[in-house]
């Protein structure tokens, strides 16, 4: 398992501010708890919501690491989570870094990032 650390942002990689714009209109759009977004080895992105049903939930983070997995990705070079929590769940910073992410961006529904998870790999 990786080690992670959490720490306020600077000024966003152009990227990364890509994934928070995904991640806030997934959330938007579909009215949900959080929202989420990940970019893959070869540019590819992902985004998508908390998943609550009957049978079912994953947070926003873990439904968007599945497709990208579900799309071929070995690998992922960052992820967003946008959503009223001040902190990483254990569980988005575990599946995030099964895929050998080095962050976890944290960010508000406004889309201002508060905190980064940074995954050692």
């Amino acid at each position: 398992m990786s080690d992670a650390s959490q720490s306020g942002g600077g000024p966003l990689d152009p990227e990364d501010e890509k994934l928070v714009v995904l991640a806030r209109s997934a959330r938007a759009r579909n009215q949900a708890v959080a929202g989420a977004a990940v970019r893959d080895e070869t540019g590819r992105t992902y985004a998508a919501t908390t998943v609550q049903l009957p049978s079912l939930e994953l947070s926003a983070v873990q439904a968007a690491v599945a497709m990208a997995v579900s799309g071929g990705a070995e690998a992922l070079e960052a992820a967003v989570v946008v959503g009223d929590e001040d902190q990483a769940a254990a569980a988005d910073v575990a599946a995030v870094g099964d895929l050998r992410a080095d962050r976890l961006l944290m960010a508000a529904p406004d889309g201002s990032v508060h905190g980064t998870v940074r995954l050692e790999r």
